[in-house]
């Protein structure tokens, strides 16, 4: 890995981490096409820069964050499923992480999906954060579990969820920010705690490359979130279902036709 991937990486995941288009997916395909994929510290790496981006969300929405005890209960139920099924399933996962026919699947699947949702889902009555249960909360941490698969999107799975569950689309994408928060923090201790365990130890250039990495998510997020709140209000989830599309059949056809992501 030198600092061209951790540009390019970061960049990816700044734009991509609150889109419903997978960021997982999107660093997983950049690093085979870079040929960095199965590098245990690019995997490391791909999570670990989603904190960079996550905190885009606190100094966004800073406000919310010091509303109230109940925000961050409903956040914590919410974030539960994913605890569990992390733990349960971190070894199943990481294999999946460098696995390009898994987010060419994903992709495709899930772009059907995104453009049926706002048909699905158009009678919603939860406009405010404030005015979700903790039932809600707690159903919408199971659909976020789904992401877990690289090329779901946390984004979109826990935006459908919301929806599901009579949250506006503005609602569940800004829950679905909030939520990111605790799941990507613990996320990201996670791998680093897992790395370290395994006898991994930090060179000075890696350290280098997370902070960097870091630094670049969390600006280009910052200018992502705003847009994309904008554009969901106004044009809904289609879009983003066709760049799935087009972009889920590319990979697929890549693979089946015996083409090496990695020589692209």
């Amino acid at each position: 890995m030198n600092i061209i991937h951790v540009i390019v990486l970061a960049i990816i995941e700044g734009l991509t981490e609150f889109l419903p288009v997978s960021s997982t997916g999107h660093m997983i395909i950049a690093s085979s096409v870079m040929n960095i994929a199965s590098d245990p510290f690019v995997k490391l790496f791909t999570i670990a820069i989603q904190l960079g981006a996550i905190l885009s969300v606190v100094v966004l929405y800073y406000k919310r964050f010091l509303k109230s005890l109940n925000f961050y209960y409903k956040l914590f139920v919410a974030f539960i499923p994913a605890a569990v099924f992390g733990v349960l399933f971190s070894k199943k996962i990481d294999s999946l992480l460098e696995s390009a026919l898994t987010v060419g699947i994903t992709m495709f699947v899930g772009g059907i999906i995104l453009l049926f949702v706002d048909a699905w889902f158009n009678k919603p009555t939860v406009k405010e954060e404030k005015d979700i249960s903790y039932l809600t909360a707690l159903k919408i941490g199971f659909f976020q579990c789904l992401a877990m698969i690289p090329g779901t999107s946390r984004s979109a799975a826990s935006i459908v969820g919301g929806m599901s569950q009579k949250l506006t689309r503005t609602a569940a994408a800004e829950f679905s920010f909030f939520l990111a928060v605790p799941t990507m923090f613990a996320a990201t201790g996670k791998k680093l705690w897992d790395f370290h365990k395994e006898g991994h130890v930090f060179t000075g250039e890696e350290i280098k490359f997370l902070a960097v990495g870091n630094v670049i998510a969390f600006v280009i997020a910052m200018l992502a979130i705003k847009s994309f709140i904008t554009f969901l209000e106004k044009k809904g989830f289609k879009i983003f279902g066709w760049y799935r599309i087009v972009l889920g059949a590319v990979i697929i056809g890549l693979i089946i036709s015996g083409h090496d992501l990695k020589t692209i």
